[in-house]
């Protein structure tokens, strides 16, 4: 049985137990990489995103010893910190409405260390070109409707944990993911010629 995220968390405060802070990194890294490379796009400076969020967990950890919140979801804590290392990053080149994309083909990132499922190659190029699409189709709707999708595709939180993450209240987060779904299924009607989202 894997012991719960708490008592992980708790292993490494109270002992310094790295491999309890490994487990719970090994655990979550998907989650967290597939929100950050929904957010810019770019497997490589994803890559560095997420390891830039972890020095911050790692940082915020030490610092808060003795007053780090046990009773919340250390998942939902870590979630904020991502957030807002891609925000940082978003802000500073001055494209949060419209991220460029962009891939290093010949580099090996974290996202391409992930297991392979071992399908047969045509199958592996029908899911790929439906992943470029999808991913192109999450890419044209709203920022706001982008990172509450991610949230909840990629993260797993619930409502009311996206709605305090983004600082909303409930209904928008819900609302934000129903026009999200909207948009992305106008564009599955149309793939030839997508629609402006709807805000």
């Amino acid at each position: 049985m894997h012991p719960p995220d708490e008592e992980l968390v708790a292993a490494y405060l109270d002992r310094g137990d790295q491999q309890a802070f490994r487990t719970l990194v090994e655990r979550h890294q998907e989650r967290i990489f597939g929100y950050l490379m929904g957010m810019v796009h770019d497997r490589d400076l994803a890559n560095d995103l997420f390891q830039e969020t972890f020095y911050r967990v790692l940082a915020a950890m030490q610092r808060q010893r003795g007053s780090y919140d046990r009773q919340g979801r250390w998942l939902a804590w870590v979630m904020r910190i991502a957030r807002n290392t891609a925000l940082d990053h978003l802000r500073s080149r001055k494209k949060w409405q419209d991220v460029e994309a962009g891939s290093d083909e010949e580099g090996t990132s974290f996202w391409e260390r992930l297991p392979d499922e071992a399908l047969p190659a045509d199958d592996r190029l029908h899911r790929l070109e439906q992943q470029a699409w999808l991913d192109e189709a999450i890419r044209r709707l709203p920022p706001e409707q982008r990172e509450v999708l991610l949230l909840r595709h990629e993260t797993d939180l619930t409502f009311r944990e996206i709605a305090e993450l983004t600082g909303v209240s409930i209904n928008t987060a819900l609302g934000r993911m129903r026009y999200a779904l909207l948009n992305l299924r106008r564009q599955m009607s149309t793939p030839s010629n997508p629609q402006k989202a709807e805000a």
